[in-house]
């Protein structure tokens, strides 16, 4: 049982670790809203497509472990002047 669980804390650590190591590398994800696209379609409007209002247009987000580094070290940043 001790086994399981050690095996299993190792797997979400192992986890954890590439997500951090994704989010140094890639901060940037696909916006789940015109999934990447930045266009979404506009059925009332003239024009066929608008700009998607979550990401303006760029298709891209920031991800959410890029944000929590950048909370944490804009903290630390201003605890230590």
């Amino acid at each position: 049982m001790d086994s399981l669980a050690l095996l299993a804390s190792l797997g979400l650590a192992g986890y954890a670790l590439c997500y951090i190591l994704a989010c140094a590398a890639f901060p940037f994800g696909a916006c789940r809203r015109c999934k990447g696209t930045g266009k979404l379609r506009n059925p009332f409007a003239r024009r066929m497509y608008r700009l998607c209002p979550r990401c303006d247009g760029t298709g891209h987000r920031v991800r959410i472990g890029r944000r929590i580094y950048e909370y944490l070290r804009s903290e630390r940043r201003q605890g230590t002047r």
